[in-house]
């Protein structure tokens, strides 16, 4: 099936370029594995989940969120607001169909991406001047191979899995990651009556959304490193010092490991509270798992129900894109620097890798769009002016 533009993935990253596209009138096909769109927010969120960002920082493009709707949009909101744009865009995702190849032909300058039908068992290949990567960062959960795992007696899950701490009432769980996820989890698993433990073994920055949202505000007028002073004061007279708690402060600032690293700080939704009156317990990092006991790092041992792996997720991209050197290195990530990662060599491009988050995947789509619509602009005028050319040859023949 010949395709001027391919999109592999129908998360947020892949139905804004899907939206873009189209308001330059581009003809596109987005594919997808899964049976919905959007399905990680779909399927594998947990209830209480608000996006930690405002509203402002958190629309896809030529869609901001009406001025009467809260700065924080929780869960529910955001999946209407999807499903609105889905809808206001006129986007119609293949589903069921799982991209098993892509590969570019130098021969004829396209991409061959060859996708398995689900449902059917067929194969089905597309041929694309154009292939947008959208399957975003978060491909496939990562679970670290601690030592001993593998002979733990009680519950291993991953945060993709988690819906709500009622599950797992009067239980003892570990959750290990201190990113946004397992912070909230963890708070989310004290409000039910679970004995709850978090493992911190990495220096972090802990902030506010108010916090955050200004330091968001500033940024656009004044230095990152001027940025990153405001918010660490505004953090420690907020939160005090967490130092004495278990947490330790990296020693870059939270915007510049942010824009450097893709680390984000943790933005806290309560749980320093609970970890500040003991009710969630801070644990140094894992040494070793014997059964159902988990041996730490300062030689104090606890046996726990379950453990809740908060450790992210990691781009799976590679696996069937045979071609990745052009735009992503052997991680899966971008292998350009911010903010050109989104544009790589041959009509490659990739939609939601610059771990910035929604506001960062809309910059993504309108670039990618804009620059694809450029590319054909220009061919098109070649190509206009080379029949000219050839009109005003063959008319002097005459």
């Amino acid at each position: 099936m010949e395709q001027v533009v391919v999109i592999v993935g129908a998360g947020p990253s892949g139905l804004a370029t899907s939206a873009c596209l189209s308001a330059h009138s581009i003809p596109h096909v987005v594919l997808e594995r899964e049976d919905v769109y959007a399905s990680l927010w779909k399927k594998q969120t947990y209830d209480r989940l608000k996006l930690h960002l405002a509203k402002e920082f958190c629309a896809l493009p030529f869609k901001p969120y009406s001025p009467n709707s809260p700065t924080y949009i929780p869960k529910a909101m955001f999946l209407d607001y999807l499903d609105d744009y889905v809808e206001t865009f006129d986007i119609r995702p293949r589903y069921h169909r799982s991209v098993e190849s892509a590969v570019y032909d130098k021969a004829d300058g396209k991409w061959r991406i060859e996708a398995r039908n689900t449902e059917s068992g067929g194969v089905e290949v597309y041929v694309a001047e154009f292939l947008v990567i959208a399957s975003g960062e978060n491909g496939a959960k990562y679970i670290p191979d601690l030592p001993g795992l593998d002979t733990f007696q009680g519950e291993i899950s991953h945060s993709n899995e988690y819906k709500s701490g009622a599950k797992y009432e009067n239980k003892d769980v570990l959750v290990v990651g201190c990113g946004n996820s397992g912070m909230e989890i963890a708070y989310d698993l004290s409000n039910h009556g679970v004995r709850t433990s978090i493992v911190i073994r990495s220096p972090v920055h802990v902030v506010t959304k108010e916090i955050v949202r200004l330091g968001m505000k500033f940024s656009k007028y004044v230095p990152i490193r001027v940025v990153d002073f405001m918010t660490v004061v505004m953090s420690k007279i907020v939160l005090g010092d967490l130092s004495k708690h278990g947490i330790r402060p990296p020693k870059q600032g939270p915007f510049t490991l942010k824009a450097t690293a893709g680390r984000a700080p943790v933005i806290d939704v309560g749980t320093i509270g609970k970890i500040k009156s003991k009710e969630i317990k801070v644990i140094p990092a894992i040494s070793k798992i014997d059964g159902k006991k988990v041996l730490f790092r300062d030689y104090i041992q606890r046996e726990f129900d379950v453990i809740i792996f908060a450790t992210g997720y990691k781009s799976i991209a590679n696996n069937w894109l045979k071609d990745y050197e052009y735009v992503l290195n052997e991680n899966g990530m971008p292998k350009n620097s911010f903010p050109y990662h989104w544009k790589g060599e041959n009509n490659l491009y990739c939609c939601g890798f610059s771990r910035r988050g929604l506001f960062g995947l809309s910059m993504d789509a309108m670039a990618i769009a804009d620059h694809i619509n450029k590319v054909i602009t220009e061919k098109n005028e070649q190509v206009k002016k080379n029949v000219s050319e050839s009109v005003v040859y063959y008319s002097d023949l005459g």
